[in-house]
């Protein structure tokens, strides 16, 4: 699917999303320009702030301050990718070199606590406590998500329920945030604004199902990362944590082992023992499952184009190969 076909709707938006963010990353420091331009014009596809923007218009808001949330949404997302690299020892993102690898971990990390402190300067131009209320909330919950990720980091009895909890807080509340905050700026009813952000929520998790599948399941051309990179950090994310429940003994043990020591040396067999069970099969199923769910709560909102675009983006979330 064209993501294109998704943000027409708002195609002027993000384009003046766009110019909104590289002027707001301006610094008189060269070192802050140069990494934020890095990473901000990485190829990212930006579908953090197209749900502000979408969400926004679907419940019939009218004003330009969803461009500026959205360019918040994604310095929150961009922060967070940056400090991301550096706790992970990541090397490559988007088929390039990782800003750590780039500039060192200390400089990434600094910048990313400007992107951070940057997107509350504008979210403070917005003017409005709810929307200050919504994004402080998000990034405490991101935070917590991290901590939580941490420590299920080299622990084979990492449960789904466990992985569940670090997914939603980590990866889908900024999804949900953004969702919401396009209903809280059109100054929608309660219900819309829980449908919105139960949208965003569902979406973020899909997201975040299809990504640890196709992280045993893509080339490293195509996926634009080092496959098995999750691995090689001790995450045991979704497919191992269904392919250690539903495997052969010596299946369990291998799995188990590439968790607690790095399984780089052994993908082929990790990739193999994986393929062999219904571990993609049974992530997949879920990601389509939180779709579903995804697309009824946008029931609640008022048909429209933007709306329309918002189930496309949700089909788009199970749809994709990178």
């Amino acid at each position: 699917m064209d993501l294109s076909t998704i943000r027409h709707p708002v195609a002027e938006d993000s384009k003046a999303v766009d110019a909104l963010i590289l002027r707001r990353l301006q610094s008189d420091v060269v070192l802050i320009n140069q990494i934020g331009h890095y990473i901000v014009n990485s190829g990212g596809k930006r579908l953090r702030p197209l749900c502000v923007l979408l969400a926004a218009r679907a419940c019939g808001y009218s004003g330009e301050r969803h461009i500026d949330l959205a360019a918040v949404v994604e310095f929150i997302h961009t922060s967070t990718l940056l400090h991301d690299d550096v706790v992970d020892g990541s090397e490559l993102r988007r088929n390039r070199e990782t800003a750590n690898v780039v500039w060192g971990n200390d400089a990434s990390v600094l910048v990313g606590d400007f992107l951070y402190s940057r997107a509350f300067e504008m979210m403070v131009d917005v003017g409005s406590m709810r929307v200050m209320e919504v994004l402080a909330h998000a990034t405490n919950r991101i935070a917590e998500g991290e901590v939580l990720q941490l420590l299920n980091e080299r622990d084979p009895d990492t449960s789904e329920t466990r992985y569940m909890e670090v997914i939603t807080r980590k990866t889908a509340t900024l999804f949900e945030a953004g969702s919401r905050l396009g209903a809280v700026l059109a100054d929608s009813s309660p219900a819309v604004e829980a449908a919105a952000a139960s949208y965003g929520l569902n979406l973020g998790i899909a997201f975040q199902l299809i990504d640890d599948a196709l992280d045993y399941s893509v080339d490293n051309a195509e996926w634009g990362k080092n496959v098995g990179d999750d691995l090689e950090e001790g995450k045991p994310t979704l497919p191992v944590i269904r392919a250690i429940a539903v495997g052969t003994p010596a299946q369990q043990t291998l799995l188990r082992d590439a968790i607690e020591h790095g399984g780089r040396d052994q993908i082929d067999a990790v990739t193999q023992a994986i393929a062999s069970t219904d571990a993609i099969a049974y992530t997949t199923q879920l990601a389509k499952t939180h779709v579903l769910r995804a697309q009824e709560a946008l029931k609640v909102l008022p048909a429209s184009a933007a709306t329309e675009a918002l189930a496309l983006m949700a089909d788009f979330a199970i749809s994709r190969t990178h």
